[in-house]
């Protein structure tokens, strides 16, 4: 399977996980926080949120990086470099939303 890491972060009082794969044709982005300041704000250890674009998204997401069709890879490593920080889950869910391209997704806290 095609993964990368778009973000992680770990201290004391938080460790944070966001991720991109393919599953499929769809472009899954899948992340998860655990620790004390997540049990602060959630009221919950752990914090799990996905999303899963759809051909349409990861198509627009080709263009929008200039890549080829298909060069899977270069999409991940793209997304690594440009949503590499603890909203990258949000900045992505916010460009297909602005674009009009709907996504599946959710929270659990």
């Amino acid at each position: 399977m095609e993964s990368i890491t778009l973000y992680h972060a770990e201290n004391d009082e938080i460790k944070i996980d966001i991720c991109a794969y393919f599953e499929g044709e769809l472009l899954v982005i899948d992340g998860y926080d655990i620790g004390k300041r997540v049990e602060e704000y959630w009221g919950d250890s752990d914090y799990e949120y996905i999303v899963k674009i759809p051909i349409e998204g990861v198509n627009f997401l080709y263009n929008h990086f200039t890549l080829e069709m298909g060069n899977r890879k270069g999409l991940l490593d793209s997304q690594a470099a440009t949503f590499n920080t603890n909203s990258a889950y949000s900045n992505i869910r916010s460009l297909m939303e602005d674009n009009g391209i709907k996504c599946e997704g959710f929270t659990w806290a």
